[in-house]
């Protein structure tokens, strides 16, 4: 959501040894019957307030959001062409970075610093400052720095505004410095000014040192569901001394969907077909087709002849058909025991007249090979540690919940690689599975993390479809499902928070009600069942974020869930910081300290978010991982976002570094003690 990367971008698919994936788009133009495309693309959004409509609209918004010169806002979205063309008013595709606002406050301003640091990556020397003007938006803030080596430089900042809130001004993104940054003035075109020396970030506490011989690096490709519960099932089977497998109690809707069929043309003469049973349990057995009797004055009539349902059009004194779209779903859905049922295309009132067509089968237009199960999923949680009583602090990683986020259970199934094949030699290994009781969940949301791999490689949302009839043709197949991560109980969307959506077809969408899907109710469940869990991770893609609560706020007045104490807020930032110096450790990514901090201060109100849930009923400490950070680009000198499927030299590469700040995570829970 970056303001400097203007054009659409195609998702980016790994290859693998095991599947091709799915492309987002079909190469030939889509059937009435066939999903649009989707592109990712980056918009520019005036202000939060038509972000919301754009939430409402259903448009499928990433996690990687960019403030602008000009109070504008850069986001990346997951859209169709149809929602292109809709586009809310004022929202556009990006095209170039806009111009600084030019309005001036009327009296000298008051400036204040709040934060000025810098960091060292892979790429050099990278400056980010964050101050506040009492002139809030109206004021044009520029920062000029001196450094080591008489370097200096000037940038100018962007006011950050939420809901109407003013929340202070920073970069759009971190700027390149020569050399190290050492002092800042923040000038104001309100006449005020401000001086700050330039601290290192993340400069947390280093991780205790791994012994020689450590072990890592134990992904090599993509993995779908199966994939991953047979690594957990594997390492369970190999350590069974230090492992539990639980079967988490809720099973899903499963990778399987009613056939359907689409009979006529639509709009106005066209019928929907729908199987009562699963594709995968028959209805892809069976078939319809619109027969035209050849005679005159006879009745519209319906008959079943084994796996072939026939309906026999009326005609008129000439023979000609005469039956509507309306009168043949009547008809279909009058008929005793028939195994499928009929509904109008869309909104259609269904008067067209229906024509005859030969035998159309149903198709629950689902494309993974036959060895994938179909059936309701078990998900499974691998419990490590020496002790795994309740007697050590606990700590929950959990990932892809958003099924589309591919390199997020690689992060777990690494962690826990790790921590089983060093415990035996390595010394701060031991220490960690000594002293906590560790419960992974590499994919909470199996049915739609299989969708996204062999059918649709966008799909955020699982596979349960709540929506009626008239938006349930095949072409919208894409569109449906629940938003796990919407569909939690404390903040919700049932609650007037913001950030979640109650359109079916919308990418946030929060389910028929709180907890209506087994995805959200197995993590609670955990939380409930293991009460020593006190630390909990959530991994999503991408954009390169670390937060914690609140994640919601309602939207008038911009009224948060309650902030953590002070002696709380310093403790998730403290740790915070610890867990970014071991990623940075690994490869020197450095999550940006403008993108570390409470979700609605850094990125957008979540409403109905697990980590919120945890933390305000559980009293767990949530955090959400977002990996996948910016690539700095040295020729353009700009920053890239990376796609939620980068290419798989690029996910194994964010899979190391993030497994290590897991790791890291769990070394400050060995070291928690009950306040």
């Amino acid at each position: 959501m970056h303001g400097l990367r203007a054009s659409a971008v195609v998702l980016l698919i790994a290859g693998s040894t095991f599947l091709a994936p799915a492309p987002s788009a079909p190469a030939v133009a889509a059937g009435p019957a066939d999903p649009e495309p989707v592109s990712l693309v980056t918009l520019s959004v005036p202000d939060a307030a038509a972000m919301e409509r754009l939430v409402a609209s259903g448009a499928d918004l990433t996690e990687r959001v960019r403030p602008q010169p000009d109070g504008s806002v850069r986001i990346d979205a997951v859209l169709t062409p149809s929602q292109l063309a809709a586009l809310p008013e004022g929202v556009s595709r990006a095209s170039g970075s806009p111009a600084p606002a030019t309005v001036k406050a009327t009296q000298q301003d008051q400036v204040v610093v709040e934060r000025a640091v810098w960091f060292r990556s892979r790429d050099g020397y990278f400056l980010s400052v964050e101050a506040s003007s009492s002139a809030a938006e109206a004021a044009t803030l520029t920062v000029s720095w001196q450094g080591r080596r008489g370097t200096s430089g000037q940038a100018e900042m962007v006011a950050y505004v939420d809901a109407g809130a003013y929340l202070g001004h920073q970069f759009s993104t971190p700027v390149p410095a020569d050399d190290r940054p050492l002092r800042i003035t923040v000038t104001s075109t309100g006449g005020g000014t401000a001086q700050a020396r330039v601290r290192e970030w993340p400069d947390g506490a280093r991780p205790d040192q791994n012994g020689r011989g450590y072990q890592k690096d134990f992904v090599t490709q993509y993995m779908p569901p199966a994939q991953l519960n047979e690594r957990i099932k594997a390492l369970h089977r190999q350590f069974p001394r230090l492992t539990d497998l639980i079967a988490l109690p809720y099973r899903t809707n499963g990778y399987r969907r009613h056939a359907q069929a689409l009979i006529g043309t639509p709009p106005g003469a066209a019928v929907v077909v729908t199987s009562n049973a699963y594709g995968s349990e028959g209805g892809n057995d069976l078939s319809v087709e619109l027969a035209a009797p050849g005679a005159p004055d006879r009745p519209l009539r319906v008959t079943v002849s084994g796996k072939l349902i026939t309906v026999s059009l009326a005609t008129d004194a000439s023979g000609t058909p005469v039956s509507t779209a309306a009168q043949v779903v009547a008809a279909v859905n009058a008929v005793p025991g028939i195994p499928v049922k009929a509904s109008l295309y869309r909104t259609d009132p269904g008067a067209g007249v229906m024509a005859a067509a030969p035998p159309v089968q149903l198709d629950d237009f689902l494309n993974a090979p036959a060895d994938v199960p179909r059936a309701p999923a078990q998900v499974l949680a691998l419990r490590i540690g020496e002790r795994r009583d309740g007697s050590r602090t606990g700590v929950l990683a959990y990932a892809q919940e958003h099924a589309r986020e591919w390199v997020t259970p690689l992060v777990t199934i690494e962690a826990a690689e790790r921590l089983l094949r060093n415990y035996a030699h390595d010394r701060a290994t031991r220490r960690l599975l000594e002293r906590t009781d560790i419960f992974i969940v590499p994919t909470v949301n199996p049915d739609g993390a299989n969708y996204s791999f062999y059918d649709f490689n966008s799909q955020r949302k699982n596979m349960t479809n709540h929506c009626p009839a008239q938006q349930s043709d095949p072409a919208l197949r894409n569109t449906w499902g629940v938003d796990v991560n919407r569909n939690y109980a404390v903040g919700s969307l049932s609650d007037g928070y913001v950030g979640a959506s109650a359109n079916c077809q919308s990418g946030t969408y929060a389910g028929p009600g709180e907890h209506s899907e087994p995805e959200s109710r197995n993590v609670i469940w955990l939380a409930q069942k293991y009460r020593n869990i006190r630390f909990a991770m959530n991994v999503h893609s991408y954009g390169g974020f670390f937060m914690w609560p609140p994640g919601a706020y309602q939207l008038d007045g911009r009224v948060t869930l309650p902030r953590p104490t002070p002696q709380d807020e310093a403790y998730f930032l403290r740790s915070a910081r610890t867990i970014e110096q071991a990623i940075a450790g690994e490869r020197g990514t450095v999550i940006w300290p403008q993108q570390t901090g409470p979700v609605t201060d850094v990125l957008y109100s979540a409403a109905g978010n697990s980590a919120d849930e945890l933390w305000y009923d559980h009293g767990i400490y949530g955090w959400d991982f977002e990996v996948g950070a910016d690539l700095w680009d040295p020729a353009t000198r700009t920053w890239a976002g990376v796609g939620f499927q980068p290419p798989f030299e690029e996910g194994h590469a964010e899979a190391m570094e993030f497994a290590t700040g897991l790791i890291s995570l769990i070394g400050i829970a060995a070291d928690y003690k009950e306040r």
